[in-house]
């Protein structure tokens, strides 16, 4: 059995009592094998979602497995009776175990994958968001795959090719700051830039200033990581790096490709043959060695939240890695997030913008139909939902070139209602909401898709239904007969395209299934702004900037007859685009929320679970707080009134029930203040590890800067 050693952080007293409860002593059986001569003892992090056993235990080493049981090697180990994966941290010459220790069963594979920078990383990001190191290191380390191993078994890394891409006539010298950010890459420094890039396509969109950035950290004799959100930035940013760095350069790091070329790539980046990582969330771990710059592209998209315990964003995973390593910051995006402005504010990041007179020429003419002077000229623009300018405007683009047309919802009619009352239409099974798919469809339960061909209203008894919305289908359905003889594309749920060719048609999509056009749109109208406003989430203003300006910046620039149309009511966000501006709106929406106390200004903690479970965590949280001299200001438990979308873990500790059916489920959140964020963070981790150590309690989801609590 492991040892009593404690975790290496500072944990209050009564916590350190519980952890040792229920693990008895397990002496190693005499003649047992022979330990290694040198440094015997071997501290290994155990493979396990449990809180309480995030922490080190110290087992043998024997003889036999001595030259293989490095730190960073995978391992099996007895643990209470069980044979559980682990990782060696370190190799000591004692324990202060005060007991013969038992020793390591296997080693896995020589291949040492968890670098103590790796490490270092993992302990700082389960610390930031009170999680475990093992649940960080499930993310960051891909499975092990044999024949990977075995092929690169013995292969001599090689060198990674030195670049040499001529800088002089890049794009980041159209952007004030941006010749000063590369000069100070290729110089070997670490500067931390905020860039608000104009185009998203042809050879100056923001995949090739993302690749001259790194050209010239790799000038340096540096490496980068980059990380984007979904499979469609990763091709173009990959096919951007190749186009500038040597392709044996460049390692492709994403789950989307299976678990071979995942591993194949990161053994890759470990050797050393590879100073490039480019990928997704996962990404942000490579092993990158002698790291010079870090990048994140479009922040703001909630793809960049891990979905999985300890729920860390990738901008933040970065951002710990840029100050552990020392490495440069780039933190790119059409538009700026609150939380990217935050630190462009308090000066740790320099804004690389582009001057006014570039901006002009760059970007597309942008026409608000809900504004006066075109509501003089067509009353019924606010109630249309494709207003005569936005026909217009499609009409005359079309014999140009390809028109986008944005939508909120994809699906024919996600939503229905009844046409006398306006109550919502719902399932006779499960009161789940309606739907059709189609003009001649029957009526269905989006959520146990019973089909309900006789519906009647529950109100007032009524027969018939209508739309309570358009989906992506409906959209594309009634363009075809506004447009006769073009051609209608959809781009939304499972059939999303990456690109469309430069063909004068209709492309339909939903908000971030856009897909580029090689030489831009000639028009996009973007629809159903109003919804996305009115979303019942506080960043619905700031998400909505950021897809509209996601969706403007595929468009032609003016100088081209390049126009966007926006059918929202004129509001702060609305302005933002048509002023070009998402910079000034971020900064407003963070002064806002600076003077109500909200994220990002203040940093927040979602406790979720069965209230009796809530309740006795945060009684035992503001205890711990009030001994350390905190307190804070607590909103709840309040009930949930939906599912969440990262759903309650289902982990229970051994002899542990799980919350009847007459457990309210509940939330309650704590407003954590920055200067306060390490102690309350400390805490909050060391009481669900007590929570979880005594057995007794059922658990509960604790996650901190969640984007979708408030």
């Amino acid at each position: 059995m492991s040892s009593n050693r404690m975790p290496s952080h500072p944990t209050p007293e009564p916590l350190q009592l519980s952890l040792l409860q229920g693990f008895p002593a397990t002496a190693r059986a005499a003649g047992g094998p022979p330990l290694a001569a040198d440094r015997p003892v071997a501290r290994v992090l155990i493979e396990s979602p449990l809180p309480h056993l995030d922490r080190p235990f110290d087992y043998s080493v024997p003889a036999e497995l001595d030259e293989d049981a490095q730190p960073g090697v995978r391992v099996r180990v007895k643990f209470s009776g069980q044979e559980l994966g682990g990782y060696i941290l370190d190799r000591v010459e004692e324990s202060d175990a005060g007991q013969p220790l038992v020793p390591l069963h296997k080693v896995v594979s020589p291949v040492a994958v968890l670098t103590p920078a790796l490490q270092e990383l993992a302990g700082r990001v389960a610390a930031r968001y009170a999680g475990t190191v093992s649940d960080v290191l499930r993310v960051a380390i891909p499975p092990r795959v044999v024949k990977v191993e075995k092929e690169l078994a013995g292969v001599e890394p090689a060198e990674p090719p030195a670049a040499d891409h001529d800088l002089s006539g890049s794009g980041w010298t159209t952007y004030r700051n941006g010749a000063a950010f590369l000069r100070h890459l290729a110089s070997g420094g670490s500067p931390r830039a905020a860039l608000s890039a104009l185009q998203g396509f042809g050879p100056d969109g923001w995949p090739r200033l993302i690749a001259e950035a790194v050209a010239a950290v790799r000038q340096s004799g540096r490496g980068a990581v980059v990380v984007v959100p979904d499979y469609r930035d990763l091709d173009r940013v990959q096919a951007a790096l190749e186009d500038i760095l040597p392709a044996d350069d460049v390692a492709r790091l994403t789950a989307d490709d299976g678990q071979t070329p995942r591993y194949r790539n990161y053994l890759r980046i470990l050797k050393g043959s590879a100073g490039v990582a480019v990928g997704t969330r996962s990404a942000a771990y490579a092993p990158v060695q002698n790291l010079g710059l870090v990048v994140c592209w479009d922040d703001g998209d909630d793809l960049h939240v891990e979905q999985r315990s300890p729920y860390a964003h990738t901008r933040e995973v970065l951002l710990l890695r840029a100050e552990q390593e020392g490495a440069a910051c780039l933190l790119a995006g059409h538009a700026r997030s609150t939380e990217v402005q935050r630190l462009v504010d308090a000066g740790w990041a320099m804004p690389v913008e582009a001057e006014r007179t570039v901006l002009r020429r760059t970007v597309p003419r942008v026409l608000n139909t809900a504004d006066s002077f075109e509501q003089e000229r067509d009353p019924l623009a606010r109630l249309a939902r494709l207003p005569g300018a936005a026909w217009r405007t499609a009409k005359e683009a079309l014999e140009r070139g390809p028109v986008l047309v944005q939508v909120a919802r994809a699906g024919y009619a996600p939503s229905l209602a009844c046409e006398t009352c306006r109550e919502p239409a719902r399932c006779p099974s499960c009161q789940g909401p309606l739907a059709i798919a189609g003009s001649a469809a029957v009526p269905q339960c989006r959520w146990c898709s019973t089909p309900a061909p006789e519906w009647r209203c529950g109100h007032c008894n009524g027969a018939r239904l209508r739309r309570g919305a358009a989906g992506v289908l409906r959209t594309a359905e009634e363009l075809g007969r506004a447009f006769p003889g073009k051609a209608v594309v959809t781009s939304s749920g499972q059939n999303v395209k990456a690109t469309v060719p430069d063909a004068c048609a209709l492309v339909v999509a939903t908000v971030g299934a856009e897909p580029v056009a090689p030489g831009g749109y000639a028009a996009a109208l973007l629809l159903d702004g109003d919804s996305l406003l009115r979303r019942e989430n506080l960043r619905a203003g700031e998400d909505a900037v950021r897809r509209w300006f996601n969706a403007a910046s595929l468009v032609r620039p003016a100088t081209e007859g390049g126009i966007v149309v926006i059918t929202a009511d004129d509001t702060a966000a609305v302005g933002a685009l048509l002023r070009w501006d998402p910079a000034g709106y971020a900064q407003r929406e963070l002064g806002l929320r600076a003077e109500l106390q909200l994220p990002p200004a203040v940093r927040v903690a979602a406790v979720t679970g069965g209230s009796t479970a809530v309740g006795h965590f945060t009684t035992a949280a503001t205890k711990l707080l009030a001994a350390e001299g905190v307190e804070l200001r607590i909103a709840g438990p309040a009930p949930l009134l939906h599912t969440a979308s990262i759903q309650t873990p289902s982990i229970q500790a051994p002899g542990v029930q799980a919350p009847g059916s007459e457990s309210v489920e509940v939330r309650t959140l704590l407003f954590i203040p920055y200067a306060q964020a390490a102690t309350v963070t400390r805490v909050l981790r060391a009481a669900k590890a007590a929570g979880a150590a005594k057995r007794t309690e059922a658990p509960v989801q604790l996650r901190l800067d969640g984007v979708d609590v408030l």
